[in-house]
């Protein structure tokens, strides 16, 4: 191998993976930095370095020269001649063995032990099956639908929210405008801005684990809960109806087919808009399935 291209939290990291990877020292090599690592906030937004390690060319001559010394040691100086042993001609050939009738009989009863304890042995279960009533998929901590938000909610100045993420987003690099609504049960926040791609993050993700966030910072030392929705470019209201239509049409797919469709890895909000949308269709049913981060729902025929 030439070169080696790796990643690691610092330059240092990046370059000890890749000596170690072309079994090299520091002095044989060039290190070129691709990226510069950046430590962003909170673990949003940090990047890793990159660094590509070349083998110098002088390495590749000492390598070559040791290698032609060890040929030229391993080569014998004497000529060997090859001695041909007559074949045997006492050995059966393989098309003429017969097996033994003891043996046949062995692997016949062997065969039937297995089918019968196969036939015995109970379907497999998949771990954490849960079948869901309509409304009883827990929710995720502070999430409610966007649509169903409180009609006496108002703007609050100040609030603790809009500190939190004012701090969060200057430090992330990001300009957004934020705006909070309230009142006594509910908190709802909504970022707008050129940079607001940026804080969904991928299917949410970031926009996620901000809210959660938010969230403990809010309900710090409070005896009433209140819940925290976070919100950009109207982002939530836009997962919803395509959840929605996700969940409408692989229910027609699975009254077509009959077969049953297993959807990716949802957060608990995201399932519970799955199973609300389905709960009165009178031929599809849905449970979830697995563990946390990965937990599913599957859609099956009544």
């Amino acid at each position: 191998m030439d070169y080696s291209e790796k990643w690691g939290k610092d330059v240092e990291e990046a370059t000890r993976l890749a000596l170690i990877d072309l079994r090299l020292t520091v002095d044989q090599v060039n290190v070129i930095v691709l990226e510069e690592p950046t430590k962003g906030f909170l673990g949003l937004g940090a990047k890793l370095a990159k660094v590509r390690v070349e083998r110098k060319p002088e390495t590749f001559k000492a390598e070559e020269k040791k290698q032609e010394e060890k040929i030229q040691k391993s080569t014998p100086s004497y000529k060997t001649e090859r001695v041909e042993r007559p074949e045997r001609t006492d050995r059966p050939e393989r098309s003429e063995r017969i097996e033994r009738p003891e043996r046949i009989e062995k692997t016949a009863v062997r065969r039937e032990n297995d089918r019968e304890e196969n036939d015995r042995r109970p379907e497999r279960r998949e771990k954490r099956t849960d079948r869901v009533r309509p409304g009883g998929e827990t929710t995720m901590e502070g999430s409610f639908s966007v649509r169903e938000k409180p009609a006496d909610l108002v703007e609050l100045q100040d609030h603790v929210s809009e500190i939190f993420l004012k701090e969060i987003t200057e430090k992330m690099g990001l300009k957004l405008k934020i705006k909070v609504l309230g009142n006594d049960s509910c908190i709802y926040i909504d970022m707008d801005g050129k940079d607001s791609g940026t804080i969904i993050g991928k299917r949410g993700q970031t926009l996620d684990a901000i809210q959660y966030l938010t969230s403990l910072v809010v309900n710090k030392d409070k005896e009433k809960y209140l819940r925290v929705v976070v919100d950009a470019e109207n982002y939530r209201e836009k997962r919803e109806r395509t959840l929605e239509q996700l969940a409408n049409r692989l229910s027609d797919k699975v009254i077509k087919s009959r077969k049953s469709v297993r959807l990716e890895p949802m957060n608990p909000y995201e399932r519970k808009v799955i199973h609300a949308t389905l709960q009165s269709n009178p031929k599809v049913t849905t449970r979830s399935e697995g563990d946390e981060p990965y937990r599913r729902v599957i859609i099956e025929l009544k």
